[in-house]
């Protein structure tokens, strides 16, 4: 009687994965399944967004005259990395 105990979970796995690959087997179902999951996942893990968060973007603001002599100065990040690569 123990050993029908311990066989009812496996039975129970097996029946499952059966009815899933009959399923499966229809491809309208395996579309709407694959939807189904990229739907899960979205919602679980949402994409990240190209947007960046720029509040001040484009012209600065003359009377601004830290952001003006940074933007005046350029960037010396790109030439340093490339520099770095060379070397």
């Amino acid at each position: 009687m123990k050993q029908t105990a311990s066989m009812k979970p496996w039975i129970l796995v097996g029946m499952g994965t059966s009815a899933a690959a009959v399923w499966l087997s229809s491809k309208p179902n395996r579309i709407r399944t694959k939807l189904a999951f990229t739907n899960i996942k979205r919602k679980i893990r949402p994409e990240k967004s190209n947007v960046l968060p720029v509040e001040k973007g484009g012209h600065p603001d003359p009377s601004d005259y830290e952001d003006s002599k940074m933007v005046s100065e350029g960037s010396a990040y790109g030439v340093h990395y490339f520099n770095e690569k060379k070397q």
